[in-house]
């Protein structure tokens, strides 16, 4: 009977706990820590896309409208590349100028669209 009170005894003993609670915090923190990272990154990326979009979509509207020398598409296309994006797609309608970049952001691709142009 003595050995079967100390065999449940050492079941419900709590000793050890508070370091197997303070290990799951731990874990807790660098899984939301590394979370916030990733965002924080990828929302980084996403910015420099937009920009890189924008600023190509001006570059080749300049070209297309006589502001700089150069074919507007391979102006867009070195202003992508010095975004360190590249240039998906160019298209040029009248005075307007589309371009489309993307980049690879934590394994995915992704991508933005600008147009630039005369005013309407």
């Amino acid at each position: 009977m003595k050995r079967h009170g100390a065999a449940l005894r050492r079941a419900l003993d709590e000793t050890g706990a508070g370091g197997v609670l303070a290990l799951a915090l731990i874990a807790t923190t660098i899984v939301v820590a590394l979370s916030a990272v990733s965002l924080g990154a990828a929302l980084a990326a996403r910015q420099r896309l937009v920009a890189a979009a924008d600023a190509s979509a001006l570059a080749a509207a300049d070209a297309l409208l006589g502001a700089v020398s150069g074919e507007p598409c391979e102006v867009a296309a070195e202003v992508a590349a010095a975004h360190r994006v590249a240039l998906v797609a160019c298209s040029l309608e009248g005075a307007e100028a589309r371009v489309t970049v993307g980049m690879s952001v934590l394994g995915l691709s992704a991508a933005a669209e600008s147009r630039a142009g005369a005013a309407p």
